[in-house]
């Protein structure tokens, strides 16, 4: 008989895989990747292979067409993936497979060179799906792990462990980078290749604690055909919208949110196209956003308990829209590293006290399937930003015109919120009937 580890190893095999995938987090999605990317791409833009066009892109255009089409990707698919999981208990393996495959594609794109665009923009694709799908079969074992307050506790666990271990890939890739001669590579580009494969395999090697310590009871087989997947997810929708206040605070995160996840993926290309900024500054200053982001959730954590959970979250989105303001405006680096730094103390609150609201807001017994929901729903959203970002850089050629457009995302997630009554959604949700 298979032994069963006990729960101080399935806790700590949990959240290692947070500190293991925040690697392609902070390398991939956020500071490296996207100004390697950009400079593979010919200065006169990106040529694409539309039938019977002609057409070229700037790389900011690009980079946001490329973050849509994985987002889109993920979105499509894990409906009937997470289906299939479920019914087959094959979350565990399906996580593994999400990994091995989102590590080598990050590993692969150490392989790439000048030009290649295409092959660069493909294994992101792959990589991110990767990494996008596994999250929510990473997500979904918490409600199995824990219960009550031990599930904030836990959920915590793994967010700090996320924090430390990406700040600490993005170091060594940056010190790496900046200081290439000493590690023996020939330039900065090949530092960067290899930071590549090294943030591969640490996802990898990292993820091997939660695949020996994590275990799911296997759930019986079913004939149904995936589409059920779909089928699941518009039933949970329907359910949702019974709750009025769970849904349209729903609305109103999956609009904010998707503005809040489009200028972290972007900052970095921004910074490079429209300031002319290096990329060491640009690493350092995404190596201070790592390691602030840790206290600034904890601040906003205080500040919800003072003043409430919705108005702490309408404050970090009135300062999220004077980021993109700001960002419009910016002309030099000290600007860049003070709208970093506020960005930081915002971000990982903004976060955290959304997904607490969320949580008072789910009833007990439904959390699982409405968390489901919520990280599909997540994915979905997470189209239209990027999207709209490249969309204006393609047609007016500006990156500044395309962060300044990210304000109608807050804005409207903010009219929504207000209208969220916390307090009679708190007693719906307790409630045997909504």
């Amino acid at each position: 008989m298979e032994k069963i580890p006990s729960r101080c190893k399935t806790w700590f095999g949990w959240c290692m895989y947070d500190w293991a995938n925040s690697s392609f987090a902070t390398v991939i999605l956020a500071a490296v990747f996207p100004l390697y990317f950009a400079a593979l791409v010919p200065e006169g833009g990106a040529s694409l292979p539309i039938p019977g066009m002609s057409r070229t892109v700037p790389a900011t255009a690009l980079w946001g067409y490329v973050i849509s089409i994985s987002m889109l990707l993920v979105a499509l698919s894990a409906p009937q993936i997470g289906a299939l999981a479920d019914r087959r208990g094959m979350r565990r393996r399906l996580l593994v497979v999400c990994t091995l495959v989102g590590a080598a594609c990050t590993v692969f794109l150490g392989a790439t060179g000048p030009g290649d665009y295409r092959l660069a923009g493909g294994l992101f694709i792959l990589a991110n799906f990767g990494f996008a799908t596994g999250n929510i079969f990473y997500n979904s074992f918490l409600p199995a792990l824990a219960a009550g307050s031990q599930l904030d506790r836990l959920s915590s666990y793994g967010f700090a462990l996320g924090y430390i271990g990406g700040g600490l890939a993005l170091a060594l890739v940056f010190v790496m980078i900046q200081w290439h001669e000493f590690f023996g590579f020939a330039d900065a580009g090949s530092a960067t290749r290899a930071g590549f494969v090294l943030t591969g395999t640490w996802w990898a090697l990292f993820a091997i604690p939660t695949f020996i310590w994590m275990r799911e009871r296997a759930l019986p087989q079913s004939p149904e055909p995936l589409v059920r997947g779909f089928r699941q997810y518009l039933a949970t929708f329907s359910e949702i919208r019974g709750y009025s206040q769970l849904f349209l605070f729903l609305i109103a995160f999956l609009c904010y949110n998707d503005g809040i996840q489009t200028v972290i993926v972007v900052s970095a290309i921004f910074g490079k196209e429209e300031l002319g900024l290096s990329q060491e500054t640009i690493l350092a200053c995404f190596l201070m956003i790592q390691f602030l982001a840790m206290p600034g959730t904890l601040l906003f954590g205080r500040v919800a308990e003072k003043w409430g959970t919705r108005r702490s979250i309408l404050i970090t989105l009135c300062l999220f829209i004077g980021v993109t303001i700001y960002a419009f405006f910016m002309q030099s680096a000290l600007e860049f590293w003070i709208l970093a730094a506020v960005v930081a103390l915002i971000f990982g609150g903004s976060q955290a006290v959304s997904r607490s609201l969320y949580g008072s807001l789910v009833p007990p017994q439904k959390s699982a399937e409405f968390f489901g929901f919520y990280a599909i729903s997540n994915k979905f959203a997470s189209i239209l930003g990027p999207l709209t970002f490249g969309l204006i850089a393609d047609l007016t050629g500006s990156a500044r015109l395309s962060i300044l457009s990210l304000i109608i995302f807050f804005i409207v997630g903010i009219i929504l919120l207000l209208r969220v009554d916390v307090a009679r959604g708190q007693v719906l949700a307790q409630g045997e009937n909504p």
